[in-house]
């Protein structure tokens, strides 16, 4: 990977309001600069739209528009139109982002539709595990009995009762030419898989997990090291899929235990020191050898 550039080289600029070591900045200008200049930015409402674009500053020095929570995908088919009635459509890159909120929920339905439609746009999904942006609401990206606003854990609960949507398989489902999981813990695999998937001609998935320093509870410079652990222990595998075959990262050593990631976490802290949490971090370590076993990540 080559060396840290000087700030302003950047697609995004430095000025921006995100908190000090936000994992999410930081893997969205690994993205833009892999994509190169010649991009053109749909992106949905969020944390990212909001601290990047304060009226009447914008840290995108590519075009950029903000569109709302549910549809960055449909716009992204209108600019792709645009640029195919122009002749310009293999020339310029077109890129929708959105947090786990737009992706996983809000705008599910319309992704599904770009997808179907076969189009040439890089879908990039920046998965905080929760709605960063609003306060810290569960979405469908939230991880099993994590403690959030509106699944907060109490003598019925654990906390989140759901277990996270597997937005890559269901990319799979839909026919995606290339489809791939990292984290923020990888910056050069970020820029590696978004290059791999501008060689491909249709629709491509790229999500990333990205550590949401206050919405995880977690120290500022703690965001590298929170995406490497949710790869090593096997709770977020690291992969690409395309031309019918899975490519993964394999863990390095054994797997650790999740709890070695789990305690790290504020929103995690209620499974620790009684036997209810006990089971519950059971439960999540369940899960973790699951996705150890299906991608075969050791």
């Amino acid at each position: 990977m080559q060396k840290y550039k000087n700030p302003n080289q950047h697609l995004i600029a430095p000025g921006h309001t995100a908190c000090p070591g936000c994992g999410q900045l930081m893997s969205a200008r690994l993205v833009l600069d892999a994509c190169g200049s010649k991009t053109i930015i749909a992106n949905a409402t969020g944390c990212l739209e909001v601290t990047t674009t304060k009226y009447p500053t914008s840290s995108w020095k590519v075009p950029w528009v903000h569109s709302l929570f549910e549809n960055p995908s449909a716009v992204a088919s209108g600019i792709l139109a645009a640029l195919k009635q122009k002749g310009l459509d293999k020339e310029i890159t077109v890129l929708a982002q959105g947090g786990d909120g737009s992706t996983f929920d809000i705008g599910f339905g319309l992704i599904s539709g770009m997808w179907e439609r076969k189009e040439n746009i890089l879908y990039v999904c920046y998965n905080t595990e929760v709605y960063s942006n609003t306060g810290y609401q569960a979405s469908g990206a939230t991880p099993l009995d994590a403690n959030t606003t509106t699944t907060p854990p109490d003598k019925k609960s654990m906390g989140n009762a759901f277990i996270r949507k597997n937005m890559g398989e269901i990319a799979i489902a839909h026919g995606c030419v290339y489809v791939a999981q990292t984290t923020c813990g990888y910056p050069a695999d970020i820029i590696n898989k978004v290059k791999k998937a501008l060689t491909f001609t249709g629709p491509k998935y790229l999500e990333i997990l990205t550590t949401c320093i206050p919405g995880w509870g977690v120290e500022n410079e703690m965001a590298v090291q929170m995406g490497k652990l949710a790869h090593k222990t096997g709770i977020y595998p690291v992969f690409e899929y395309y031309d019918d075959e899975y490519h993964v990262m394999k863990i390095p050593g054994e797997p650790l235990k999740v709890d070695e990631y789990l305690k790290l976490h504020k929103r995690f802290k209620h499974l620790f020191g009684n036997e209810r949490g006990k089971e519950a971090i059971k439960q999540i370590q369940n899960i973790a050898d699951k996705n150890i076993e299906k991608y075969n990540l050791k």
